[in-house]
């Protein structure tokens, strides 16, 4: 029996370098099937900040505690961040309309 040595193959481009419209067509189609029509009606502008590049404030609900949390980029935990929707994160375009919200600036 030979000796056969590991050879990866080629390196395979992301989606969303290969294809941006589709992807983001994902994403909202994603998205669609997580609200209903009614809740994608009446909150267009959440929807907005996940295409606006200026909404770059992470929304974040700890697992631990439930507090409320937002991230700026900078921070030490910003880009480990992720946000479900489906659990009640979202993304900000302002430090102040996080805290209007009542969400508080993480520590780190």
């Amino acid at each position: 029996m030979r000796n056969r040595r590991y050879h990866p193959g080629p390196q395979r481009k992301s989606l969303l370098a290969e294809a941006p419209a589709l992807f983001l067509g994902l994403v909202v189609a994603g998205v669609a099937c997580v609200y209903s029509i009614d809740d994608l009606a009446s909150a267009p502008s959440q929807l907005l900040r996940l295409v606006d590049p200026s909404c770059n404030i992470k929304g974040n609900i700890s697992i631990n505690s439930g507090e409320r949390i937002y991230h700026v980029p900078g921070q030490k935990f910003y880009s480990a961040t992720r946000i479900r929707l489906e659990y009640g994160e979202r993304w900000f375009c302002t430090e102040q309309e996080a805290r209007d919200a009542g969400w508080r600036p993480a520590h780190r």
